[in-house]
């Protein structure tokens, strides 16, 4: 662990400092902290403490993520209410953190549990906000999750600080002013794994595709088709799958017999585990099609994937948001924590949302309140380091980060039972940046 760093004041918090200080002989005290604080909902007021909401899938079929996201977030509340070893906030800059709670309160947190449906996230989200009066919603390991209580925050003017959502819509024609995405998306992963691909795989090939059916899938089985024909393969066939199916097997036999020698599987979670175990099963890859061995890509997976697909997984390539190997400093001491507190290291759903939860926590702190709109400012345009991806930015004109992406292999040789992804490729982050117009979408207003 390196020697502990902090950041009283961020460069915009001191620009914004010394703007008003001109104003500040003249200006009541009352007036000074929570400047805008009046009329909006869950205003914490003279409370001790504020409250968040942790929206996950603790059960269905991403609940493994979803578990694992509830154990970041803990530890998150932890080190920002100064308990435990700090984590990221040692290595998060610029930061105004000092664990000492969010603006001098203390951080408390209620949970629900989205089921993996977009119904039940919206009304435990509903809930949190209503019952729980919870200042922040964050959470989720689905799209459809996300885009739907990333809307009903909009509406209830309550920020949401997307958990893992990997749709190109969550921050395109979906986004909202009141929802911001950390996560990486389908049109990155392409990128990231396009030239990987073509690497590995050749230009003349013929893919089958089975895809998720939802607006995740959608999305991804558009962005990887796109990269990939961009290459010269051709798409045998494009195949929708109820998310939950279990069972595969219907959607894998016309495979065998489509002429296709590249199986991509758009699929995440137990879903994900179930296809490519299955798809394994059936023999794919000892096949020869087109007098090149059967392929099959996984263009979005995760080390709780692979710990599930077992052996299934060895060789697949894939793209990551993160990985606990990192060496960077920012990494390594939030598997530190993460290790010490739970005695396995984190999933990058769980990276993510710990992520989440110090931004908005800092950019309150920006801010100097907990009124929305002006934290929403503090994090439009908000550039960081230390938190495990290097350089980030959260893009002002649709709420998306941008940052390196990872693509991965599954580990043939694994050195341990976590050791089970390698780190084929950090793809810098513009190979993988876009016009953020080409997805459309408003944000709307700052005042709801």
């Amino acid at each position: 662990m390196t020697d502990k760093s902090k950041f009283d004041f961020s460069r915009r918090g001191l620009l914004k400092a010394g703007g008003a200080a001109g104003l500040v002989a003249s200006t009541p005290a009352f007036f000074m902290r929570n400047a805008w604080a009046a009329n909006f909902r869950n205003d914490p007021g003279d409370a001790s403490s504020i409250k968040l909401g942790f929206n996950v899938p603790q059960t269905g079929p991403y609940s493994e993520e979803g578990k694992d996201e509830l154990r970041a977030y803990k530890l998150a509340v932890k080190h920002l209410n100064g308990e435990g070893d700090g984590g990221m906030l040692n290595t998060f800059k610029p930061s105004s953190l000092t664990g000492n709670g969010v603006l001098g309160k203390k951080v408390e947190y209620a949970t629900g549990d989205t089921q993996t449906k977009s119904d039940a996230a919206r009304a435990s989200a509903k809930r949190l906000i209503e019952k729980e009066k919870v200042l922040m919603i964050t959470g989720g390991s689905s799209s459809g999750v996300a885009v739907a209580v990333q809307s009903l925050c909009q509406e209830e003017g309550v920020i949401f600080m997307a958990g893992l959502t990997h749709s190109n819509d969550t921050t395109g024609k979906d986004k909202r002013r009141y929802g911001f995405r950390h996560f990486f998306n389908a049109y990155m992963s392409g990128r990231a794994l396009g030239p990987v691909l073509e690497k590995e795989y050749g230009k003349e090939r013929r893919a089958y595709h089975l895809t998720a059916d939802y607006n995740w899938g959608w999305t991804q089985e558009e962005s990887i088709k796109n990269t990939t024909e961009e290459l010269g393969w051709q798409t045998a066939a494009t195949v929708k799958t109820p998310v939950g199916a279990g069972d595969f097997s219907q959607y894998i036999t016309p495979v065998l017999n489509s002429g296709a020698d590249v199986l991509i599987l758009n699929h995440y979670g137990k879903d994900m585990i179930n296809s490519l175990s299955q798809a394994v099963q059936f023999g794919l890859r000892e096949k020869q099609v087109n007098g090149k061995n059967f392929e099959i890509v996984v263009p979005l997976f995760s080390r709780l994937m692979a710990q599930g697909a077992g052996d299934s997984i060895k060789g697949i390539l894939g793209t990551t948001n993160w990985n606990w190997s990192l060496q960077d400093e920012g990494s390594q001491a939030f598997v530190k924590s993460f290790g010490a507190e739970y005695g396995a290291p984190p999933s990058m759903a769980a990276h993510t949302c710990y992520v989440q939860t110090l931004l908005y926590a800092n950019a309150c702190e920006m801010a100097g309140t907990f009124y929305p709109p002006e934290v929403i400012k503090a994090l439009e345009g908000f550039k960081f380091d230390g938190m495990g991806n290097g350089l980030t930015e959260y893009r002002a004109e649709d709420h998306q980060c941008f940052k390196d992406v990872l693509v991965v292999r599954g580990n043939d040789n694994p050195t341990s039972q976590f050791d089970l992804l390698k780190v084929e490729q950090i793809v810098p982050r513009k190979q993988v940046e876009y016009d953020w117009k080409i997805f459309g979408g408003e944000l709307g207003p700052y005042k709801v």
